[in-house]
């Protein structure tokens, strides 16, 4: 019985074809828009957990001022120097390594090429502390660190734009001027959300940096890498009590540093995107209700339409509960069909939006899942109301009805 149903009810949405393109639409839209945002919203949650895993896990960055800028409009506060970094590798416990940095801006210059980079001084602590692997070469030694040797290991930009016929590890170059070794080269790790490509950077030993570029031994950020037995939270308090007392900040003063707690800033931006996403897709959820409704008025339409037809039927015999089923398949036939056109749309949707917005394609069965059960219930509850009128009908005044 149920097969001959299914086929009634497909015969009836075949011979209206435009019809019942135009009734499933909004089925078909509310079911693109809700997976499509769902899935690029989780994406991008995806990709904003990656870039702040480039930064390291249970890693503290240690900056001059208040907040990204110099804060208050004031002078700039005093950078950190390395008494500090030493004081802070002895007296905080639960701290595995600690990589100070000064950067400066250069041209770097090999065979014609050109390219205007950032470099950044720092010790090999700045690969435990925040691991970055190599795709050539190697990292520095000790002695090229006490030094201050000009030997240097590039990101993937910098290579692409200036070594552009082959192999740049076992290269000379000048940037600035100051004639530079390549020893390594850095896999790639793209673009930072908040912080420009992170491939374009040379990293040389910090001595050679302040030395030859800045001209001081000031220092103007510091990695420290947390051990995983200890809070972040705890460590992060001995370090601003540490600063201050070094930096001679009176009680009730605000700090002239800040600290960032990676895991922080990943927990607060991956909730945000969450939010965002479940209220966009919340707000895309209604045109699914609108969809409905759709559907409803068109089977209403229909059931007025088939009056007769369905008078005929119910006086050679068919029950009032073969009607209803009749019309109530025909409303979730309809709301699949839509479903399924929705999750196709959405696919192509994702696929071409993905390469844009720079994350990564992933396919979400759960959320295609849901969203193709949703326009099935949907089908039910706005179909159940025409069927059962459709059911309701007298044969007597159905016959007469014209």
């Amino acid at each position: 019985m149920l097969g001959t149903t299914f086929m009634l009810a497909l015969r009836s949405i075949l011979r209206h074809k435009m019809r019942s393109f135009l009734t499933t639409l909004g089925i078909i839209i509310g079911v693109a828009a809700v997976v499509t945002m769902v899935t690029l919203g989780k994406a991008t949650t995806a990709a904003v957990q990656q870039q702040i895993a480039a930064l390291g896990t249970n890693v503290l960055q240690v900056r001059p001022g208040q907040g990204f800028g110099r804060g208050g409009g004031g002078p700039m506060p005093a950078a950190f120097d390395p008494a500090d970094i030493q004081a802070i590798q002895q007296q905080l416990a639960g701290i595995t390594a600690v990589a100070p940095q000064a950067q400066a801006s250069a041209t770097a210059i090999y065979e014609g090429a050109n390219w205007s980079t950032t470099i950044n001084g720092t010790t090999s602590a700045y690969f435990t502390v925040q691991p970055w692997e190599l795709s050539g070469g190697r990292y520095f030694t000790p002695q090229e660190e006490s030094a201050g040797k000009a030997v240097c290991i590039i990101g993937a930009t910098v290579e692409k734009n200036l070594f552009r016929s082959g192999e740049a590890v076992g290269k000379r170059f000048r940037i600035g001027e100051v004639s530079c070794d390549v020893i390594g080269t850095l896999v790639t790790r793209g673009q930072a959300g908040f912080g420009g490509d992170q491939d374009d950077v040379v990293i040389m030993p910090i001595k050679a940096v302040q030395r030859r570029f800045t001209g001081s031994l000031d220092i103007r950020a510091i990695l420290i890498g947390v051990d995983q037995r200890y809070d972040t939270t705890q460590v992060q308090a001995s370090l601003s009590a540490l600063l201050r007392d070094r930096r001679h900040i009176a009680a009730g003063k605000d700090d002239d540093f800040n600290i960032f707690d990676t895991k922080q800033i990943s927990d607060t931006l991956t909730g945000t995107t969450t939010m965002l996403t479940r209220i966009v897709a919340a707000v895309a959820g209604i045109s699914l209700v609108v969809g409905g409704i759709g559907i409803m008025n068109i089977m209403l339409v229909s059931v007025t339409e088939r009056t007769r037809e369905i008078g005929i039927r119910l006086a050679i015999g068919a029950i009032a509960r073969e009607v209803l089923m009749q019309f109530l398949v025909e409303a979730v036939v309809l709301s699949c069909l839509g479903g399924v056109v929705g999750l196709l749309i959405a696919q192509l949707a994702i696929a071409g939006a993905t390469p844009l917005m720079q994350v990564p394609w992933t396919f979400d069965l759960q959320i295609n899942v849901f969203a193709f059960v949703i326009s099935a219930v949907i089908g039910v509850v706005f179909g159940y109301f025409p069927a059962r009128r459709a059911a309701a009908l007298n044969p007597i005044d159905a016959l007469r009805h014209e």
